[in-house]
């Protein structure tokens, strides 16, 4: 299947070398030079995962995240010269399933984009798995709900909006309440070996899911921190 990506980045030599090395891996490569563009490419071209700049003229890549989150749960990476933590970790929360910096290396990024389209559509082949075994059609923990047929997580029966990263770890966890997972575990289930050098951005992941299912994520319910092990999901 011939995959769509949206390169929203204002710097036409970076747009030309990703290009070159996407389009080399079988990747239809749709650019835009500001925000504005990239909206107008997203209504009228099925995309399957976005790479972003932040600091973009008109618009900036931070409030297109926020746009593009707003009606579509495709993988976004941001890629960006602005290499702070506080510009990672906001960036991660809202909504990105990565954050890479400038300068980089085009075959990291051809990485990142096949690891993060792996694990996009594991989501739906493992749907279908599941309805072809014949195997119970949710995985519930407390009012939390995980839909295996729609991939649709649910509190108390309105969905969560979580992104593609955020559920492969929800889904994880809710395979097996109690059991404690270690940050390497749930590494390798949103890209391996990719994300095992950043460890900050697994703490940033679990904090978006709490702040999304949790009456109060300063005392969690469900997902706790077992110190110097890991993560487990759990109902109190």
């Amino acid at each position: 299947m011939n995959q769509h990506i949206l390169i929203a980045e204002d710097d036409e030599d970076i747009v030309e070398l990703l290009s070159l090395y996407l389009t080399g891996e079988g990747f239809t490569v749709f650019s835009a030079g500001n925000g504005f563009q990239a909206l107008e490419l997203l209504d009228s071209v099925k995309i399957d995962i976005a790479i972003l700049d932040i600091m973009m003229p008109e618009m900036s890549g931070y409030d297109l995240l926020k746009k593009i989150r707003e009606s579509h749960n495709f993988p976004v990476i941001i890629l960006s010269a602005k290499d702070l933590d506080t510009d990672r970790i906001l960036g991660l929360n809202l909504g990105a399933d990565a954050y890479l910096t400038k300068p980089f290396n085009p075959l990291e990024v051809v990485a990142y984009v096949k690891s993060a389209l792996r694990r996009y559509y594991e989501l739906g082949s493992n749907n279908d798995s599941e309805k072809s075994e014949g195997e119970k059609p949710s995985l519930t923990v407390g009012e939390l709900q995980l839909d295996l047929f729609k991939f649709i997580l649910r509190k108390r029966g309105r969905v969560v909006p979580l992104t593609p990263t955020e559920l492969k770890i929800v889904l994880k966890l809710m395979q097996s309440p109690g059991r404690v997972y270690t940050k390497a575990q749930l590494y390798a289930c949103i890209g391996g070996e990719l994300y095992e050098s950043d460890d900050n951005t697994m703490m940033v992941h679990i904090s978006n899911i709490r702040a999304k299912i949790e009456d109060d994520p300063s005392n969690p319910r469900y997902i706790k921190t077992v110190r110097g092990l890991g993560y487990k999901i759990e109902e109190n």
